[in-house]
């Protein structure tokens, strides 16, 4: 590739000129004598054989052919700037990229946030989302495939701090013979109707199931759990954050159990190696306890938002889950 012959000063005297509306007050925003930038205007121009100014009356105007250049050379300066702040981060330690593994029963909304506030502060850090369901939170940390992972339950050899709980609650289409009984259910009842169970992201599947059915769908993505049971076609365990639309339309309703109607998954934030982890994955862990904690504290707020993320966190540094908050071993989706 042939090196370019135009120089960013070269582009920055031209927008300068266009962005202050003369070559006075561009040398001004410059710190320029005026005739450096109109020769730094006229060379490039003649470098590159084109006019990018024509003569309006007294005052001079973009050509077709200089508003395409204006157009490219901003970009071109804006992606020069952006270079120099991404060398600046990673200069200072910021990491290029890094790789989050989540268990799916997360709220999407809430994450989506926080990575976004990331990408605000450091906007040349690219994320890896790696979505897990039960089982593959071992693999993903023990094969350092993630910096930081939201999981149910703190695999062995590593430390973690309680972020949140999961309101999971056992549901069905309105129309599904279990709510044709009219009463309360038995575990006999919901033996014989088809259960929907979300399969562990970990080939062991090491995770036993919370009840035998006679018939069962397993399917590996919670979006597709959902839809299934929307549909009418089995009942499941389900993160009520994840549903509450389908139960405030109506497309999906609580199954009546005569115990054990409701059960939470506690979830835990954790580090693969907290005294290696960089700037940015520091920062990630900071955004997210923020925020989880910002909308677990809106105790004053309208019963809606209360009540979004299903329950209020435990005191963080917790190592295990509690007796009153099961983990998603003993009360996830399966």
């Amino acid at each position: 590739m042939p090196a370019p012959r135009i120089s960013l000063e070269h582009w920055r005297a031209l927008l300068a000129v266009v962005d202050e509306g003369s070559y006075a007050r561009a040398a001004k925003a410059l710190h320029k004598s005026q005739s450096s930038v109109t020769y730094a205007v006229q060379k490039l121009e003649s470098l590159l054989g084109v006019k990018a100014f024509k003569v309006q009356g007294r005052k001079a105007g973009l050509t077709p052919t200089g508003e395409l250049l204006y157009r490219r050379a901003r970009y071109l300066l804006d992606e020069a700037t952006g270079l120099e702040q991404a060398a600046k981060k990673l200069s200072a330690g910021w990491e290029a990229e890094i790789h989050l593994a989540v268990e799916t029963i997360f709220p999407t909304w809430l994450l989506l946030g926080c990575l976004a506030r990331l990408g605000a502060e450091s906007p040349h850090t690219r994320v890896e989302l790696i979505e897990t369901v039960l089982g593959g939170r071992d693999d993903t940390l023990l094969q350092s495939q993630a910096e930081l992972a939201i999981f149910g339950t703190i695999p062995q050899g590593f430390m973690g701090e309680s972020l949140m709980r999961v309101r999971f609650i056992l549901a069905a289409h309105p129309d599904h013979p279990l709510h044709k009984l009219g009463r309360k259910l038995s575990i006999k009842d919901l033996r014989a109707h088809r259960q929907l169970v979300v399969r562990e992201s970990s080939p062991r599947r090491a995770t036993p199931l919370t009840m035998e059915a006679t018939q069962r769908w397993t399917v590996s993505n919670l979006a597709t759990s959902i839809e299934a049971a929307r549909s009418g076609h089995g009942f499941a365990w389900l993160p009520e954050e994840r549903i509450r639309e389908e139960l405030k339309a109506g497309t999906l309703k609580a199954l009546p159990l005569r115990e054990g109607g409701e059960r939470y998954a506690e979830l835990y934030l954790i580090f693969t190696d907290r005294e290696h982890a960089g700037p940015a994955t520091l920062r990630l862990a900071e955004i997210i306890r923020e925020a989880v904690a910002s909308e677990c504290k809106r105790s004053d707020a309208p019963a809606r938002r209360r009540t979004r993320l299903g329950g209020t966190p435990t005191s963080r540094g917790a190592g295990r889950p509690s007796s009153a908050a099961p983990s998603r071993r003993r009360g996830g989706s399966r």
